[in-house]
């Protein structure tokens, strides 16, 4: 995609995120009202079900792309030294990448 196009691709990943994530949201409320799982043990069986683990799985990953597009948007648009901003979109970087990885974790120590 051209250096143009950027910020059509980047209104595109923070609203096809946007709407997974309340999607999955709304799949989790109804779910939650439905069918509570009463423990632990009952929630972490839930959470160990193959659609509902990558289900977790895409929403997280959403909701870390929506945060990075959304972030990086607002420092391009305010932060206009480059050495800053390039610093701190790194260290925002390493957060999500941390965040993601934590993630990973406890998904899978569930299942």
């Amino acid at each position: 995609m051209s250096r143009r196009a950027s910020g059509l691709r980047a209104w595109f990943l923070q609203r096809a995120s946007a709407i997974y994530l309340l999607l999955f949201i709304l799949y989790v409320l109804q779910h939650m009202v439905l069918d509570a799982p009463n423990d632990f043990a009952a929630w972490r069986g839930w959470v160990a079900q193959p659609l509902v683990g990558l289900g977790l799985l895409l929403f997280f990953a959403s909701l870390l792309l929506h945060a990075w597009v959304g972030i990086r948007d607002v420092l391009i648009d305010y932060v206009h030294p480059t050495a800053i901003r390039v610093t701190i979109l790194t260290l925002i970087g390493f957060a999500l990448i941390g965040c993601a990885l934590w993630v990973l974790q406890i998904i899978f120590l569930a299942s």
